[in-house]
């Protein structure tokens, strides 16, 4: 598995020829140890050079293997399409889908569906709400697989868009640890149990005949996760469940975090996909959540400048889709057109990973200094109200409107780290570790450079974050990207916008 750094790869404009060279740069380089458990990756994505793909995954990359029971959670699902992508869901008895889907596509969600599949689509209490949130859990004879991830369950999404997901394997809990959980357990638990899907039996290996809830998933042990959790739930969260859900909840995990005194006032960003309609007030709200955590000497990291990544209409226009890609930004130019966001917009650019012309699906919030993060989140969630909750009633209740999940990856200080799987061997991805050994693992840019002085108790983690650090804002020509407004300039394939009318 290799990851390619800026350094090491060419833009795909290249004269011809050049694929050649990549290939020759991408096997020169060998492959890089790093955590895989730590990482995410990049989704592939079709017609692109293949340097670009080295470290992608595909749906069949991700469900695979003998699942016994699989939860497929999503907004939009295309199962017509799913059998096709991975027919090996054939063979799976169990399948729970819970979606975001009603009126026409929910009825033909029903009527091709397997028998033996279960819909549930989750209660939306609070108007204007979606079940958007995209992940997976594959229950093997040896453990579970949990994914978290970005693109919904259709065709275009896990071909033609730069999309991220994060994957790890857990094994089963030995009888000893029946009653031990940690953080990322409860946090998954709490959420499950939120969906409210009705209960089903299934007749387990390992376990036996067991009643699929929220608490079955209890079942697992994650103590090797190196991830944190952070979901939202509609509702009017008062008291301590205002902490455990959207940007409270985030806030709330980055003040019990400490990081190096280099991210202190440093930037943030703000990449997604569907922008809601925000005030300044609400704007200022979300970066003191994002802004939380203390540096290595005590003091806080204090706020940082958000800058949102975020297509123009001519990143859209000369996408790999055209405008169509322009029907999966879907926001209105009353949302994006007000006067206070003009200082925040910052170009899509994604040389590095050979993404420019695919639009970016993936939803990402982090906290960086130059090629260096302090921590970085993997989200459904998109900048609205909506997704993250908005504060009420002097900053006692927090009103979440749509279901959300994402993962947050942060430095951390490991005792040792193996590597479990369900489908392939279980090894140490620190080989070299003697054990017992303390770790801490740094998180940074595929463009990060080696040449800054490395502790040998320090594990690099380079995250494919698929947009350049730091961005550049927008020139004056630079119009950001809404659904709603007329664009008479052809595209790659010679059409305009909108299709009709």
């Amino acid at each position: 598995m290799s990851v390619l750094g800026c350094d090491q790869i060419l833009s795909p404009l290249d004269s011809a020829g050049s694929s050649e060279r990549n290939s020759e740069r991408i096997h020169s380089i060998g492959p890089l140890k790093d955590v895989l458990s730590l990482t995410f990756r990049l989704m592939h994505v079709q017609g692109l050079p293949s340097w670009t793909n080295t470290s992608s995954v595909t749906i069949q990359d991700v469900i695979q293997g003998e699942v016994r029971l699989a939860v497929l959670s999503n907004y939009m699902v295309d199962i017509e399409w799913l059998l096709t992508a991975c027919p090996s869901l054939r063979k799976v008895r169990h399948v729970l889908v819970i979606h975001g889907e009603d009126g026409a596509s929910l009825e033909l969600l029903k009527k091709v569906k397997p028998a033996n599949w279960i819909l549930h689509k989750p209660p939306l209490p609070i108007s204007f709400g979606t079940h958007h949130s995209k992940a997976m859990l594959l229950v093997y004879p040896q453990g579970i697989r949990v994914v978290v991830h970005t693109a919904n369950l259709i065709y275009v999404d896990w071909n033609n868009k730069t999309q991220g997901l994060w994957m790890q394997d857990f094994p089963w809990k030995d009888a000893k640890d029946v009653n031990k959980s940690v953080s990322f357990e409860n946090d998954l638990v709490d959420y499950l149990s939120a969906i409210k899907w009705p209960e089903f039996r299934v007749n387990l290996p390992v376990v036996g005949d067991v009643n699929i809830n929220a608490a079955f998933f209890r079942k697992f042990d994650y103590k090797s996760s190196l991830v944190r959790l952070i979901g939202s739930v509609p509702g009017y969260h008062v008291g301590p469940n205002i902490k455990k859900w959207g940007h409270t909840k985030l806030r709330s995990v980055l003040e019990g975090c400490t990081f190096e005194q280099q991210f202190c006032k440093s930037p943030l960003i703000y990449q997604f996909s569907s922008l809601g309609s925000l005030d300044e007030k609400w704007m200022s709200e979300f970066a003191c959540s994002l802004s939380a955590g203390k540096s290595d000497n005590g003091s806080p990291l204090g706020l940082g400048k958000p800058l949102i990544v975020w297509p123009t209409v001519e990143d859209v226009r000369t996408s790999i889709e055209g405008y169509a890609a322009g029907s999966c930004i879907p926001s209105p130019q009353k949302n994006v057109e007000k006067e206070f966001l003009r200082k925040y917009w910052a170009r899509w650019k994604a040389d590095h990973v050979g993404r420019c012309h695919a639009m970016p699906h993936i939803k990402t919030f982090t906290r960086y200094n130059g090629q260096n993060i302090a921590w970085f989140l993997l989200t459904s969630a998109n900048l609205s109200k909506a997704a993250w909750g908005a504060l009420q009633k002097n900053n006692t209740q927090l009103m979440i409107r749509s279901y959300e999940l994402g993962v947050l990856f942060l430095p951390k200080t490991l005792q040792s780290v193996s590597q479990f799987s369900c489908t392939g061997k279980n090894n140490s991805n620190l080989d070299n570790l003697t054990p017992g050994k303390e770790i801490k693992t740094k998180l940074v840019t595929l463009c990060w450079k080696s040449d800054e002085e490395k502790e040998p108790s320090t594990e690099i983690i380079r995250l494919p974050v698929p947009y350049q650090l730091p961005p550049k804002l927008y020139g004056t020509e630079d119009d950001p990207w809404s659904w709603d407004r007329r664009y008479t300039k052809k595209d790659v394939y010679g059409s305009v916008w909108p299709r009709h009318g």
